[in-house]
């Protein structure tokens, strides 16, 4: 843990707005958790920051849901819900691509001394390493 994260948990009296980093040592959560969470709405930031600027939360709001058996059980529901469906994307997109095996699209008919023929058009035999074959 970070130490200054850590000093401010040990405060007899921590200050009343907690970035998102302090909020994530708050709630023992990681500070890469705490955009999922805002996201999901789960957790609500101060007033109406932008979307890429800087979130603050109160550490009252904090405490309580650091308290809530149900809070806590929501939290591990949505991560566990966004690892998947990201590992889910990782794996589709992987899928998409085609094996290495596979022939390629660019099929040659003939070669004729330094020109090869191909469905693409004409080649010289200079260009072959050049070709891509998806």
């Amino acid at each position: 843990m970070n130490e200054d994260i850590e000093r401010l948990l040990n405060l007899r009296n921590p200050p009343q707005r907690l970035t998102a980093e302090e909020a994530a040592g708050r709630l023992g959560l990681s500070p890469h958790e705490i955009p999922i969470l805002v996201a999901k709405g789960l957790l609500k930031p101060l007033g109406h920051p932008a979307p890429n600027g800087p979130k603050h939360f109160l550490t009252a709001t904090l405490d309580d849901l650091r308290r809530d058996e149900k809070w806590h059980g929501k939290v591990s529901d949505a991560l566990q819900e966004y690892w998947r469906s990201k590992n889910a994307r990782k794996q589709d997109s992987t899928d998409k691509r085609q094996p290495s095996g596979c022939k390629p699209k660019t099929q040659i008919r003939k070669i004729d001394g330094d020109k090869i023929k191909g469905a693409g058009g004409e080649f010289s035999a200079r260009a072959l390493p050049f070709i891509r074959r998806y």
